[in-house]
């Protein structure tokens, strides 16, 4: 599609002629000129990657011990930052700083790849998404959950057993995201991501300051190891095995955010060059996640030992003192709305997108209303946008509501996207675009990095498949927690 049929389909898009300027307030594109900083791509960066996998990391590094846990927590930052540094710079094809632009990860890699190769990243991409998006509402619930249940305890003493159902938060979580949902594009997501990295930065601090302090006081004593949970006392050996890789999709999970950089990236001004800003953007929102993950993991991992919670903010014992974990848990919440919407607007962009296309004559599709708003200026109505958009937030709220497994799931999305989408795209990508010779020895140890990293997805998805067949095997759909 051409620039110019590109303006026509899209209702976000404004001619220079509609401004009766000379192009000035637009980009090389005829887009409205991108304001984006690498402030902003840092806080989109760090919305997308520090949510729910931070909560599960304390009983990662308990599966896999004290040496293992923060090796592979280190190794899958270093991978996930050299491999976005590849991928910033396929934003422009075939020259990172003069080409064209791409404006989806998609895009990217059938610029570059084209053919099959960006078939099937699409597949993986939006499979992706749309599974985080279910994990996001399952996590935000548990958090809802966790601070009713902390009320109760506090009221009632923990020998109540507090029954909570997860759903009726569920549904809670679904009917903000359909208001926020109507939010255009991601260029209107900056004030949410920066709000929603704050309540990260908070509730993560939270933890630690907990886990801290479980750890000082003393207490009941926890068991650690060099080699996390040990067989024949906490685990049969086939569990060991399992869980680990579980704990290594976890990992990965926790790492995600190659399907949005590309979307991110777009929001960039172009001066300086964007491949440079998201570089930068994504050194400090890796550097920055990654001190919370092993300040999180470690301590989270001394405080509970070889029994820690899956989500270790509603580990038994921190429910006191109970007002500070109702303020994380909101944190959480409020955090994980942001996520959703930078992980569902690229969704909603491309189904938007391609039905202009299918059907460019029709009003509904296409035609939009301009609304005023009090004190928010004025708003394009469009009602296939709020239609398709309700209706996405609706389904993913269902089907959380049948499979509310926590990590399991984090575990499967992870292993499933981190090799396709991490990895493998912006390696080849990268390999194509720089005409890198075959067999030379840059090319060689990058498609060895590939190799491996595959090997690991392949094991991790097994252990959160287990992990999934083994819940499922005791699951009671819409039933209370405990």
């Amino acid at each position: 599609m051409n620039t110019e049929q590109f303006q026509r389909n899209n209702m976000y898009i404004e001619t220079p002629e509609a401004y009766g300027d000379d192009g000035k307030n637009f980009d090389d594109d005829g887009r409205a000129k991108r304001t984006g900083t690498w402030v902003t791509a840092s806080a989109h960066i760090i919305t997308a990657v520090i949510g729910s996998g931070v909560l599960s990391l304390a009983w990662a590094i308990a599966q896999m011990g004290w040496v293992a846990g923060p090796v592979v927590l280190f190794a899958f930052s270093f991978i996930t930052y050299f491999t976005s540094t590849l991928l910033a710079d396929c934003y422009r094809s075939p020259d990172p700083v003069n080409g064209k632009r791409n404006y989806t990860y998609s895009q990217v890699v059938r610029s570059i790849l084209g053919g099959r190769k960006f078939q099937l990243c699409g597949l993986a991409q939006y499979i992706n998404l749309v599974g985080v998006t279910i994990g996001y509402t399952i996590t935000a619930s548990i958090s809802m959950v966790a601070v009713k249940r902390s009320n109760c305890f506090h009221k009632h003493g923990h020998q109540d057993k507090c029954y909570t159902s997860n759903n009726p938060f569920m549904i809670l979580f679904a009917c903000i995201q359909i208001i926020l949902s109507q939010i255009p594009n991601f260029h209107k997501l900056s004030w949410l991501s920066i709000v929603a990295a704050i309540m990260s930065f908070a509730y993560s601090s939270i933890g630690l300051g907990l886990s801290i302090a479980k750890v000082a006081t003393g207490g009941e004593h926890v068991r650690t190891s060099l080699t996390g949970v040990q067989v024949g006392v906490d685990v049969t050996g086939s569990e060991k095995v399992w869980r680990t890789f579980q704990a290594i999709g976890d990992i990965a999970f926790a790492y995600a955010y190659s399907n949005v950089l590309i979307e991110i990236q777009d929001t960039l001004k172009s001066s300086p060059a964007e491949n440079k800003v998201m570089k930068r953007a994504s050194l400090i929102g890796i550097l920055t996640t990654t001190l919370f993950y092993v300040l999180c993991g470690t301590l989270g991992y001394a405080a509970f030992g070889n029994d820690a919670p899956g989500n270790f903010l509603t580990g038994f014992g921190f429910y006191e003192p109970f007002w500070l974990i109702d303020f994380a848990n909101v944190c959480i919440a409020i955090h994980l709305v942001g996520a959703y919407q930078v992980f569902c607007q690229p969704i909603f962009g491309f189904v938007e997108g391609w039905s202009k296309e299918k059907w460019s004559e029709s009003k509904f599709v296409n035609v939009d209303y301009v609304v005023k708003l009090p004190l928010c200026g004025t708003y394009n109505l469009n009602f296939f946008r709020i239609v398709w958009r309700t209706t996405y937030v609706i389904i993913t709220a269902i089907i959380a509501m049948l499979f509310p497994f926590f990590n399991d799931f984090l575990g499967l999305i992870g292993s499933l996207s981190f090799w396709p989408l991490t990895v493998y795209f912006p390696i080849e990508m990268y390999i194509k675009q720089t005409k890198m010779p075959k067999f030379s020895f840059t090319w060689t140890w990058l498609k060895i990095l590939s190799w491996v990293c595959l090997i690991v997805s392949i094991i991790s998805a097994a252990g959160s498949i287990q992990g999934l067949a083994q819940d499922l095997k005791k699951y009671q759909p819409f039933k209370a927690t405990q």
